[in-house]
């Protein structure tokens, strides 16, 4: 499989699929066929309409889509992407919108690099965006990076995160979701003991597989059934000459779609068939739920082969991070080191990708850690999905998680404005009004009030007093004027 050739057939029998969808939809569409009115070609242009947008989604990179936020004035303002740093594999993001104060809420939102992109979260960062300021680990598709860039394993991913989190200041609450779990943990170690300055306020962890074996899953026992070199084999292919990243090693995207679709290939195909049948009948919409979900869902992006075997093989197999033996650039990460970050683990009760107990596992960990600083919560019938991004997200685990990191960070002064990225906040000091002196006659100020005097300041107040009196008062002309008028008028 690791050819060229291989990876350039699969994009051909994509691309064949779009072009039949496509060629099917515009001969049901032409004007000669409404002449006679055959059901048969209502169901050929829906099935080619349906088919078309199928494959067409497989090799873009959805947009962010997020709608326009209020500001202080209540007017509505567009939501701008920001780049604060630009690596090869991928950049930290931040979602910010001009027309509002920053918010003290900082979140650090580090999304999954399991075959979809980023935008995968963009409910959840919309969720979060009323109330927080929001960075994004954005990766890119490993198709379209140079041979020359280099590798991309988990302890480069890990790397990464560290960057992002100095980058972003002490004051950052971490939220991370799915596949990235333990490699946000091993980061969060590496800071505790290089750069403990550095270190986020708060980590919650969200249905994440810290420790596989702790519940088993299709996808656990997939990773147990099979062989490093079997997956090597029939997984990893060579990208072709028609994108930047040719003859770099990849694990396509295409044939993770495959994976997903499989392990639940009844609802899938049963979705596909009742979207042809609504699209024949006229009932189906641009933006509907079905074309909503699929549209990201369909989306997906290669992965580095480096990366996808080596967390098979570390994560899954070898359970580096469950057993506290994971290692970057030849050097133990201990998880102990980590002693004052607030730790919340998030779990779906129904979760099939990442059962209940696998992300728990990490607060057992966690040994520098006091126990006031654990908090768990598992959310009753959610599933995998529905735990970052669902209504039981938004629902439920979105206010628990918003309180727990208020309750783990730093009150902020009401005279202190909100910091920019990686900036110490300001503090506005406020100076008093210089009062300007009233003419005499209009003052209606009420005299100070007059301090105690002690027996000494007594004394000498009255010897100072009996010597004015004793002294002569010195006439001037007002004063025999205003005697002579008084005996006068006598």
């Amino acid at each position: 499989m690791k050819y060229m050739i291989t990876y350039d057939l699969m994009e051909s029998v994509r691309n064949t699929n779009q072009w039949l969808g496509a060629t099917a939809r515009a001969f049901a569409e032409y004007p000669m066929m409404s002449i006679a009115t055959n059901p048969y070609m209502d169901w050929l242009r829906a099935w080619g309409e349906v088919t078309e947008r199928t494959f067409s989604r497989m090799i873009l990179k959805p947009d962010w889509n997020i709608p326009p936020m209020k500001g202080e004035t209540g007017k509505e303002s567009p939501v701008v992407i920001e780049k604060l740093i630009e690596r090869p594999f991928g950049d930290l993001i931040h979602f910010s919108i001009p027309a509002r104060q920053p918010k003290k809420r900082r979140v650090l939102l580090v999304a999954p690099m399991s075959g979809h992109y980023a935008t995968l979260l963009r409910k959840t960062v919309f969720s979060l965006l009323k109330d927080c300021e929001v960075y994004v680990t954005d990766w890119h598709n490993a198709r379209d990076i140079p041979v020359s860039a280099g590798k991309f394993d988990v302890e480069d991913y890990t790397l990464y995160l560290v960057d992002f989190m100095k980058e972003l200041g002490s004051d950052i609450h971490v939220i991370s979701v799915c596949q990235p779990v333990p490699l946000t943990l091993a980061a969060t170690a590496i800071l505790a003991e290089d750069h403990p300055d550095a270190q986020p306020k708060s980590l919650t962890l969200i249905g994440g597989p810290v420790d596989p074996e702790a519940n088993h899953t299709e996808v656990t026992d997939f990773g147990r059934t099979v062989t490093m070199g079997q997956l090597e084999q029939t997984m990893i292919q060579r990208v072709g000459f028609k994108y930047a990243g040719v003859g770099r090693m990849v694990y396509p995207g295409l044939l993770q779609l495959a994976s997903f679709i499989s392990m639940n290939s009844e609802m899938h195909s049963n979705a596909f068939r009742d979207q042809i049948i609504r699209t024949a009948k006229g009932e189906a919409r641009e933006h509907d739920k079905h074309n909503a979900f699929y549209d990201e869902y369909l989306a997906v992006m290669d992965m580095t082969a480096e990366f996808y075997l080596s967390t098979v093989e570390r994560i899954f197999k070898g359970r580096e991070i469950a057993q506290n033996i994971f290692t970057v650039n030849g050097r133990h990460v201990d998880f102990g080191k980590i002693t004052n970050v607030a730790v919340k683990i998030v779990e779906g009760e129904e979760d099939d990708i990442s059962a209940p107990g696998q992300c728990l596992a990490a607060l057992d960990l966690l040994t520098g850690l006091p126990d006031s600083k654990k908090a768990s919560h598992l959310e009753p019938g959610a599933g995998h999905y529905g735990i970052f991004a669902g209504s039981s997200w938004r629902n439920n685990i979105r206010p628990l998680v918003l309180d727990f990191i208020d309750a783990n960070s730093d009150p902020v002064p009401a005279n202190t404005t909100a910091p920019a990225p990686g900036k110490p906040a300001l503090k506005v000091v406020e100076t008093a009004p210089v009062a300007k002196a009233a003419p005499k006659k209009a003052s209606t100020s009420k005299p100070a009030a007059k301090k105690p005097a002690t027996k000494a300041a007594k004394a000498e107040k009255a010897t100072a007093k009996s010597a004015k009196a004793a002294a002569p008062r010195k006439t001037t002309r007002k004063t025999t004027a205003k005697k002579a008028r008084t005996e006068k008028a006598s």
